[in-house]
């Protein structure tokens, strides 16, 4: 065995080619315990290079093939081939976005990226940074949010501020009640506002709501709205919430993490208008575009005010005398120190692929997500959540025949909440499908079935995924249930 272990490094990608062939299956499930019998996992004494990768084949062979097309258990997919050759480089590069001495070229790189994506947002004097997260992104806006309202606030703490306000929508994702607590703002400081029936805020109750708090003297300070939630997918009226926001002058961040995707598509980017008068958004073309995990973009109107937020002028770093223009130093209007160069990853995927090529990738997710949705609608057994196509989330319900024509009571919905995880279990034993599934307000357990731009999926495969539903729907019986 090298030392270094650099021999190992070409063996390592023909394994993980292997690894990706037709014939390996989504997932080879073993429960905790029993998983961890199998692999070899102590690392207190080193081993020889073969033994090494006997522990990876395994690895492998017990991991989730996220690259395959049955692999929809999540909001992230497959990995774009130009984005994971990019994330090769990247690690093999194994350098940090802090300063331009550092990392010249990935530096300039992400700051014309950075411009690029602004102009596609409709934002393009504001400013931007790649994070770790949509939640990472969410806490950003909240910075953002309060050092514009309270710049004392860099200073001297919360303790002399005003009570703050913040609103989102019941659908809207779980990371702004961890944002709300890791800022301290606390979670009560949280107002819910309620949806449609198609998951998307009542903007009318968001008005009332800015000026009630108002009315009782605190502060409102963030309006939250959603572009693709996780379970409907569901878009927001933003341009009725970027007016309401004017109104009460309050700060208007959009979670486009899931949905943001579309705006790279002239067909669809219109049902994201409104998006370019949001104070911040937050992108992450790690989900819905395949870019290699971690990938997330967020973005702020007003340039310059990442910088004076989070900035700490720290001069073993961020030195004002260098030698060179030290503008180009972007890691103190970050939260990170060490940043990894994520934006070089997107940049692989957009400069292989250009706005047109991306574009088209866009579409033809959204007409295979169009596709799925009509079929559902026609296909007996199977029941929609909602029939509006927002971003490619497709929520159903799969029927059994013995649960057809008998009444929907709350005890059939009760049994209806037991079988869509039973359906799932049997998908996943028999290595068919991952599927998510999700209880939502009054709604008990349904599918949500999400496309995206990677692996490209026909509409065969479409049906042969509602195919293995329904095949597992109907070897349900009460006694699993039980």
């Amino acid at each position: 065995m090298e030392a270094n272990g650099t021999s190992f490094l070409d063996k390592v990608l023909n394994i993980v080619k292997e690894d990706r062939s037709e014939s390996v299956p989504l997932i080879q499930f073993k429960h905790p315990k029993d998983l961890e019998a199998i692999l070899n996992l102590d690392v207190k004494e080193g081993v020889n290079d073969k033994e090494l990768e006997a522990c990876v084949r395994e690895v492998l062979k017990y991991g989730v093939k996220t690259h395959k097309a049955t692999f929809k258990n999540q909001l992230f997919c497959a990995t774009d081939p130009y984005g994971l050759a990019g994330a090769w480089l990247a690690e093999a590069c194994n350098t940090s976005q802090y300063t331009f001495e550092v990392g010249p070229v990935f530096t300039l790189i992400e700051l014309r990226l950075l411009n690029h994506i602004l102009k596609v947002f409709g934002i393009p004097n504001g400013d931007g940074i790649f994070s770790p997260g949509g939640s990472v992104s969410m806490m950003y806006g909240l910075v953002a949010a309060r050092y514009k309202a309270f710049p004392e606030i860099k200073t001297k703490g919360m303790r002399n501020l005003p009570e703050m306000v913040i609103f989102t929508s019941q659908d809207s994702h779980y990371s702004i009640k961890k944002a709300a607590h890791w800022l301290g703002f606390g979670t009560d400081s949280i107002r819910i506002m309620p949806t449609n029936d198609h998951g998307q805020m009542l903007v009318e109750k968001l008005d009332e709501a800015i000026q009630i708090e108002k009315d009782l003297g605190r502060c409102p300070l963030f309006v939250n709205a959603t572009a693709g939630t996780t379970v409907l997918g569901a878009i927001d009226d933003l341009e009725t919430i970027a007016d309401v926001c004017k109104k009460h002058g309050v700060w208007m961040h959009v979670d486009g993490c899931w949905g943001g995707s579309l705006m790279l598509s002239p067909k669809y980017r219109s049902k994201l208008k409104g998006i370019e008068q949001a104070n911040s958004i937050a992108w992450n073309p790690h989900k819905m575009m395949g870019a290699p995990l971690q990938c997330s973009v967020f973005m702020v109107r007003d340039k310059g005010l990442l910088h004076e937020a989070n900035c700490a002028a720290a001069q073993y770093l961020f030195a004002q005398d260098k030698f060179y223009d030290v503008s180009y130093d972007t890691g103190d209007k970050s939260v990170q120190c060490g940043r990894k160069i994520d934006s070089f990853k997107l940049w692989m995927m957009w400069k292989a692929r250009g706005d047109l090529g991306l574009s088209e990738l866009a579409d033809r997710t959204m007409a295979t997500a169009q596709f799925c949705i009509e079929a559902v609608a026609s296909r007996p057994g199977f029941k929609l959540v909602s029939n509006v196509l927002q971003c490619p989330n497709v929520c159903f319900w799969y029927i059994p025949t013995f649960m057809r024509g008998k009444a929907e009571d709350e005890q059939w919905w009760e049994i209806m909440h037991k079988i869509t995880p039973k359906i799932k279990e049997l998908l996943i034993l028999r290595s068919q499908l991952m599927v998510a599934y999700s209880p939502l307000l009054h709604h008990k357990n349904f599918f949500r079935l999400a496309f995206t731009f990677h692996p490209e999926v026909d509409n065969q495969e479409v049906l042969q995924m509602l195919q293995s539903i329904e095949q597992a729907g109907e070897t349900v019986t009460m006694d699993m249930l039980t």
